[in-house]
């Protein structure tokens, strides 16, 4: 299922009576919702495709209508839930980008040294930000920058990295 599925949202709460859902956008791209035809999402422990009514931006969120998701209660069960596309209709990347589900969980290393495990990325509006998290549990934010990121190995799960002197404090 991961590899054939992108995570573009998380259904965060239910708007109105009528089966509308308050998405929050897990894309660097918010108007792609603009075109979904379809989204899956796990609805009662099944994971299930729907149909696009319509979505709408509203207030850094989507409001989106999905058929047979008519009611309050329908939408509750839908509350937690990611929603994905199918990865043939995703959009185009250009070179050196990537959807972030591919990005996380990725093991980032300098030379041969394991910085620790991608957690989350970070969109600052210049550059993202990726979050590494290392075994003891200490964060590291690594610009997401040319000259940081040397090769990234989607299929290896591995990011090779050259941090900026004083990135680490060397004790």
């Amino acid at each position: 299922m991961k590899n054939d599925y992108l995570v573009v949202g998380k259904v965060v709460n239910t708007h109105g009576v009528k089966g509308e859902l308050k998405v929050l956008p897990i894309t660097s791209d918010i108007s792609r919702f603009d075109y979904l035809l379809f989204v899956t999402a796990n609805y009662e422990g099944v994971l299930k495709e729907f149909r696009v009514l319509s979505s709408r931006i509203h207030k850094g969120c989507v409001l989106m209508k999905l058929k047979g998701i008519d009611t309050m209660d329908d939408a509750e069960k839908l509350k937690g839930q990611d929603i994905y596309v199918q990865r043939k209709h995703a959009i185009e990347l250009e070179e050196d980008e990537y959807f972030m589900c591919d990005l996380i969980g990725m093991d980032v290393y300098e030379e041969d040294k394991l910085l620790g495990q991608l957690t989350d990325v970070l969109e600052t509006g210049s550059n993202d930000v990726y979050i590494v998290q290392d075994s003891d549990k200490k964060e590291l934010l690594i610009p997401a920058l040319k000259s940081v990121v040397e090769s990234v190995d989607i299929k290896g799960k591995r990011m090779q990295v050259k941090l900026p002197e004083g990135l680490i404090d060397d004790i």
